[in-house]
């Protein structure tokens, strides 16, 4: 059984062999490459055949500037830049606050970019209250309000007012532990207007970090007031308005953090029109 088996390649080999010798087979390789085009332009070229409409001009090739700078610069960037000119000029109309309005209460204000801090020290108590501007204006949502007949667009733009979630510290003179409270302004707080005295923001977490340390620790126990007893909530925004944080320090919040999110689109607006003239 075996010796028949180690003769059956020798009999296949030699049944192929023959099947070579009658038809041919072209090479491999051949068969593999693609056959070889004419080239119609060169390399780098984008043409249009005759009759076709021309290509768009983002597939145009672009040329050096006539300045002799190198640079690209196009018909999109100079109605870019003019358009930039026009929206700083409006912004700058409608600033209310040429300089950042002042916290009353004695805070001390410190602005690092787009965040900003206020410490106030009461009683060996040193409190801090740091927020950041960004992503802090609600969306408006289109459609609600239809324009009447005749009025303008810039009449029916809603003002934009900057309220960014804050959070509190409070550190004991002395102390190795740092009360933090995790604050925010409701949506439906934000604006109104009424009778009764209600809180315009709210505590969402409270927590203890160490004191001295940069970074705080995930580890350590978060206390969220969604499931927290009234009682204990109120005895939280009664401390917080016993130094100094309570609706006038939340309502002047929303002024300064509404000017300098407006400084900030405004320098904004303009590093972005120096970019896109620079050459």
């Amino acid at each position: 059984m075996l010796p028949l088996l180690r003769c059956a390649p020798r009999a296949l080999g030699s049944a192929v062999a023959g099947l070579r010798a009658a038809a041919p087979f072209p090479p491999l390789r051949p068969l593999l490459q693609p056959a070889p085009r004419p080239c119609a332009r060169p390399f780098g070229v984008l043409s249009v055949r005759s009759g076709s409409a021309p290509l768009p001009s983002l597939l145009r090739p672009r040329r050096p500037c006539s300045c002799g700078c190198g640079a690209l610069h196009t018909e999109g960037d100079k109605a870019f830049v003019e358009f930039l000119s026009d929206e700083i000029k409006e912004e700058k109309k409608i600033q209310k606050h040429k300089s950042l309005p002042k916290m009353s209460g004695g805070w001390e204000l410190e602005v690092n970019g787009t965040e900003a801090k206020l410490v106030r020290n009461v009683a060996g108590e040193k409190i801090t209250v740091t927020f950041n501007i960004n992503n802090s204006i609600p969306p408006t949502y289109d459609g609600e309000e239809e324009p009447s007949p005749g009025q303008k667009v810039e009449e029916q733009e809603p003002e934009l007012t900057s309220t960014p979630n804050f959070v509190v510290e409070v550190i004991k003179s002395g102390g190795k532990k740092t009360l933090v409270l995790d604050c925010h302004y409701p949506e439906d707080e934000v604006g109104q207007e009424e009778e009764d005295e209600n809180d315009i923001f709210s505590i969402k977490e409270v927590s203890f970090q160490s004191t001295g340390e940069s970074e705080w620790k995930d580890t350590n126990y978060t206390l969220n007031t969604d499931s927290l007893d009234w009682a204990l909530y109120d005895h939280l925004m009664d401390f917080l308005a016993d130094r100094g944080v309570d609706n006038t320090f939340a309502d002047e919040l929303v002024e300064l953090s509404t000017a300098l999110e407006h400084q900030e689109y405004i320098t904004f607006l303009e590093d972005l029109r120096g970019f896109v003239k620079s050459q």
